[in-house]
């Protein structure tokens, strides 16, 4: 319906056709791109990043199509403009009915004569707002029983500055259906003047957006879910940093025990942060003075990542560090730390290996929970030691681990390491030979640091997918 004010402008020329063709065809090619995009979305339900991504797509998928519409209209030009006449012998072609989704079913027209109070809506309105078709239109004080009641006094009022101070009507009401349902509008509305300025009647064009405010909102909501995960995930983060580094040796360089005669071991430690994951993993190292001059040395891992397994790893080392300190032996404290994961309202597995080191001997006592051995290096060369029976931690109640004796040389390295040095594709084996390999060169180095970095050099650029601990001894005197 022509607003009043178009009779004082010049008629607009209408485009060129195929300037027109040529920008459907462009929408239709960026409609045909996104919905691939939206097609390889992830589809789980529960991601909330990928519902995010299919929000986004269908929000824009939207309006495209909208677009296209709009852009066929402008080319085809008003639908009630009188097609040319065919020829007698020519076929009457079917003009098919606008699809249910398309945007002529979407936008209706409604005029309100003031004067003589009567008032004219288009099908597509009646279709918009349920109404039935034969009912008479509603007329302007009438209109505001279908809106929502918290819309209702906005409506009102637009009306009312419409019809009174000739201001235009741009806003978004919902409308209440017959069956109950709620239905979006943006109605765009202006007066229409006589001859003395006075409103002699109002039309408007209202738009069902329905569908288009649920994408926005599953989009909004699908982005918030998506904060707040990442919030939660970084708050998570920070914590189990934050546990970490309140449970781990505060040390990342070389740890002097005291000095207790000729059996003084040198250590050095390194953690290596997982290189594809966020997260903090549950591995550790430990070095412990006991009673005596002895010394426990330990390397294990909690499985899986997060606050929860951190503090598991805090759990595992205070209750191996209280048992050390009783005098347990390593077999008997694995057995401990077997029944106290199997009894934690969290179940969880772990691997371990701890060794007690008594320097008057100069003997290393160890045990292993399905753990890789330690390494033990000397002369240049070097092996790994064979490990006495050890299932993981958690996976069998009443577990017995057996134990293990070795006697070491002044001069000999022992190296604790944890998985995750490389990646899981690669077996245990290969890792373990890669840290053999490394023997001449731990022959050469100064110190256990220097070997640390050894072995940091070597495994620090691999793409691992979990975090990784190494614990170096080396028996100085």
């Amino acid at each position: 319906m022509p607003s009043h004010l178009s009779a004082d402008r010049p008629a607009a020329q209408p485009p060129r056709r195929g300037t027109v063709d040529a920008l459907i065809s462009q929408t239709r090619r960026l409609r045909g791109d996104v919905d691939a995009v939206r097609r390889e979305a992830p589809v789980d339900g529960t991601d909330p990043e990928g519902r995010w991504q299919r929000a986004l797509c269908d929000l824009a998928l939207h309006q495209l199509r909208d677009l296209d519409e709009h852009l066929a209209q402008l080319r085809d030009g008003p639908a009630e403009a009188a097609a040319p006449e065919a020829a007698p012998d020519t076929p009457a072609v079917p003009v098919a009915p606008p699809r249910p989704d398309s945007l002529l079913s979407r936008v209706g027209s409604a005029e309100w004569n003031l004067l003589t109070d009567e008032a004219s809506w288009s099908g597509e309105l009646y279709q918009i707002l349920g109404r039935d078709p034969a009912a008479p239109p509603l007329t302007l004080d009438e209109l505001p029983s279908l809106v929502l009641d918290e819309d209702r006094p906005k409506l009102t009022a637009m009306v009312t500055d419409c019809l009174i101070d000739a201001k235009r009507i741009d806003g978004e009401f919902r409308f209440v259906l017959p069956d109950g349902g709620v239905r979006t509008v943006h109605m765009m509305g202006e007066p229409v003047l006589d001859d003395d300025g006075s409103t002699a009647s109002m039309w408007a064009v209202l738009r069902d957006v329905s569908e288009l405010r649920r994408s926005q909102r599953a989009v909004s909501e699908t982005r918030d879910s998506l904060q707040r995960r990442r919030h939660m995930a970084q708050t998570e983060h920070r914590l189990a940093v934050e546990l970490q580094e309140a449970v781990l040796p505060p040390w990342r360089g070389s740890l002097r025990l005291p000095q207790h005669g000729p059996g003084t071991l040198e250590l050095a430690a390194h953690y290596l942060p997982s290189a594809t994951s966020a997260l903090i993993g549950g591995d550790w190292y430990d070095a412990l003075e006991l009673p005596g001059g002895e010394s426990l040395l330990s390397v294990g891992d909690l499985t899986g990542h997060g606050v929860t397994v951190t503090s598991g790893m805090a759990m595992l080392i205070g209750a191996l560090r209280g048992m050390a300190m009783a005098g347990t032996e390593p077999g008997r404290l694995m057995a401990c730390l077997n029944r106290l994961l199997d009894t934690t309202v969290q179940p969880a597995l772990g691997s371990a290996v701890c060794c007690r080191y008594r320097p008057a001997t100069r003997t290393l006592v160890w045990a292993q929970a399905g753990h890789p051995a330690p390494l033990l290096f000397r002369d240049g060369t070097g092996c790994a030691l064979t490990s006495p029976d050890g299932v993981l931690l958690g996976a069998t109640s009443g577990a017995v681990y057996g134990q293990a004796e070795v006697r070491l040389e002044q001069g000999d390295l022992l190296l604790l390491h944890t998985d995750g040095l490389v990646p899981r594709r690669n077996s245990r084996t290969a890792a373990v030979q890669r840290l053999l390999d490394l023997a001449p060169r731990f022959g050469e180095a100064r110190s256990a640091q220097d070997c640390v970095r050894t072995v940091v050099e070597e495994f620090g650029e691999t793409e691992r997918e979990d975090d990784a601990c190494v614990l170096v001894a080396r028996v100085s005197s």
